[in-house]
């Protein structure tokens, strides 16, 4: 395939005229690997987990309510949960309070706070100091210093490109990074996102930086209250501002979440109506997506697949939300993402679900059913796909 339909930015282009910028390209993403293939040590849940939403959700391993269908096989990812957007309950899940990286997902906190604050409709011209600060290797929509954009071309740039430099000239306009990043805890905190610990507004890796599957999930149904957010994360394609050297003409940009854009060979899934993505070389693939079908809609979230087959973030979202719209209606609930339902208070019909078992099952403490076969059938990837996944290590936030 072509690598132009990924194109990433770094920070170091940000000043490049536009049209320089828009035909400035990466390969494809790289093959996300095991913990192992990566030289880390195999990753098992906390041996105490949050029991926010209830109890069920604090147990390791997959779980899932009476009634349920058997759940999907082969889920490799290290935390997940499928739910319904307009009850909250949850349906099924695995780790749900497992604290781990985000990634760009953490957007979705961003996008959440700021945009009642910074609305579209606005314009703004951006300056050099709003485009500092940004980690090195971060994604990037490719925003030009002195160039004057509308804030509907910022949050398109951090929706559809994961561009940290829209979410920098946005914080600037919401106060400041320091300041944005304090407004997003007080936010996640309102939520009871009691998992979540906010250090930089773009989910940029950064030490303590966490949240978890069932946060995300809070984060991804709460946005979607407002319709801006809706919109934004909704849209597969869009233009962007051009700068000098294309004499302002803009350039197109695609959605780096292949389930909405269908870029890359990934289907697009029916009903989709879209979420976020992420990717670092610490957190691994992230991906948070809302779907409907037959009145109904789901949020699923998934994070870090283990499984080393390209795009399996969204194989096993698809899996999930199949599975969801399956269980929905007929599945006793195991929980719930409001707090204080009574499927919060009452999950006692939760367990590990038939034929699957959970990560504490394996006897060589490894993850069991969530793909894992140990360290020596883990073959680590040579020559070129090292090189570039060194490439992807050294760049601390890379949107797919």
């Amino acid at each position: 395939m072509r690598s132009s339909l990924f194109p990433q930015y770094r920070r170091g282009f940000v000043t490049l005229a536009a049209g320089a910028v828009a035909a400035l390209a990466v390969a494809a993403p790289a093959v996300a690997q095991p913990a192992a293939a990566r030289g880390d040590k195999p990753q098992t849940p906390p041996a105490q987990m949050s029991s926010v939403g209830g109890a069920a959700l604090a147990l390791p391993g997959p779980q899932a309510g009476a009634g349920a269908p058997a759940l999907p096989k082969d889920l490799s990812s290290l935390s997940w949960i499928v739910s319904d957007a307009d009850s909250g309950d949850v349906l099924a899940a695995s780790n749900a309070h497992w604290p781990l990286p985000p990634a760009s997902t953490l957007k979705m906190l961003f996008a959440d706070t700021v945009l009642p604050v910074v609305p579209h409709g606005l314009s703004h011209t951006v300056t050099d100091a709003e485009l500092r600060g940004i980690g090195s290797g971060s994604s990037a929509v490719g925003i030009l210093p002195g160039q004057r954009y509308t804030t509907d071309d910022l949050w398109r740039g951090v929706f559809l490109r994961s561009g940290n430099d829209a979410v920098h000239v946005l914080a600037a306009m919401n106060g400041g990074v320091d300041k944005t990043v304090a407004d997003m805890q007080k936010r996640a905190d309102a939520l009871g996102a009691k998992d979540t610990h906010v250090r930089s507004p773009d989910g940029y890796d950064a030490p303590g930086q966490v949240s978890s599957a069932y946060d995300l999930s809070l984060f991804l149904r709460a946005g979607l209250k407002n319709a801006d957010f809706k919109e934004f994360c909704s849209t597969a394609e869009a233009k962007f501002p051009g700068g000098p050297s294309t004499k302002g003409k803009p350039f197109a940009i695609s959605n780096t979440n292949r389930m909405l854009s269908g870029i890359g060979g990934v289907p697009k899934y029916p009903g989709l109506i879209g979420g976020k993505n992420g990717y670092t070389s610490h957190a691994g693939n992230t991906l948070a997506e809302a779907a409907t079908r037959d009145g109904r809609t789901l949020l699923v979230t998934v994070m870090n697949p283990q499984t080393k087959k390209r795009d399996e973030v969204y194989v096993e979202m698809a899996k999930l939300l199949d599975w969801g719209f399956q269980a929905v209606g007929r599945t006793k609930p195991i929980g719930s993402l409001d707090q204080n339902s009574p499927a919060a208070a009452d999950s006692s019909s939760a367990g590990t679900a038939a034929g699957v078992k959970s990560p504490g099952d394996a006897a060589d403490g490894s993850m069991g059913a969530l793909g894992w076969t140990g360290l020596g059938a883990v073959v680590v990837v040579a020559g070129g796909a090292i090189a570039f996944a060194l490439k992807r290590r050294r760049a601390g936030e890379s949107a797919e």
